[in-house]
């Protein structure tokens, strides 16, 4: 399937399902990276009211601006269908930060794992910010997840950006993101950022976290199943090069550690 092909079958499946969820508006976060600025692109084809959301949190500067530049394309293009809303919401986490630390660590600076689920807590105040509005306007919650992040490695927050209504791009490998992009004609800043999930002060990349590129993990993926897939087997591992196995195995320690966000939530049956 071509970029092109991709993107009409996307938008038909919005409206789609728009119309059969009688509603007529879809909310979308935006972030300023390669995933959100494809999956509101993509919302705002549809025809259908489309609010795109900018919530910075101690935002990297470059991260926001690039948000702003999003909403800008898109106001420009869609003006008829597009609403931008801004809220810093800063000052929010910071109230519920310095309320919840005391509980968490008895340490004067915060631990690495204290660290991480203040990180999380950033995705789920955007996903409360996101549900408040989409209820408020009658409209849905749209993921920018794509198939890596979301069924790969499990790379999101549970309950975070992983608390969405649909998904439009989640059987989409990441490249394939990046190569809609450039179809829509996305700013080429956009395209070229090094994606980041913008929950850390220091602006750290996905790769810089993961230890792999989405194309490394993506080849890596393709290992994995060859390697899950019995009849494929001796063909996938002798093809293998000594790179190959070893982000392999990186890439199956990270797919098993998220695991749990992938799954159904385990019920105690009676």
């Amino acid at each position: 399937m071509t970029p092109r092909q991709r993107i009409t079958h996307i938008v038909r499946w919005l409206r789609s399902y728009a119309k059969s969820a009688k509603i007529n508006t879809l909310v979308v976060g935006i972030s300023g990276g390669i995933d959100s600025s494809v999956v509101s692109a993509l919302c705002a084809r549809t025809g259908l009211r489309t609010i795109v959301v900018q919530m910075p949190i101690r935002q990297n500067r470059k991260l926001d601006n690039r948000s702003s530049m999003q909403a800008a394309w898109l106001l420009e293009r869609h003006a008829d269908t597009v609403t931008h809303m801004a809220m810093d919401l800063t000052s929010v986490f910071g109230a519920f930060e310095k309320k919840v630390q005391p509980f968490c660590s008895s340490e004067r600076e915060p631990n690495a794992q204290e660290q991480l689920a203040f990180a999380n807590s950033r995705a789920r105040l955007r996903m409360m910010t996101l549900y408040q509005i989409a209820q408020s306007h009658s409209g849905i919650v749209v993921g920018t997840g794509n198939k890596v992040e979301d069924f790969g490695v499990g790379f999101f927050t549970k309950y975070g950006d992983g608390g969405v209504d649909i998904s439009p791009i989640g059987d989409c490998l990441k490249t394939q993101v990046w190569d809609m992009g450039r179809e829509l004609g996305l700013p080429q800043e956009i395209i070229d950022a090094e994606p980041t999930d913008g929950l850390w002060d220091d602006g750290r990349t996905d790769e810089g976290q993961l230890g792999m590129s989405y194309p490394e993990l993506e080849r890596a993926m393709e290992l994995d199943q060859w390697d899950r897939e019995e009849s494929h087997l001796t063909e996938g591992l002798l093809q293998m090069s000594r790179q190959e196995r070893t982000q392999l195995k990186r890439y199956q320690e990270i797919r098993a550690r998220n695991m749990h966000k992938m799954l159904p939530i385990p019920v105690c049956k009676f």
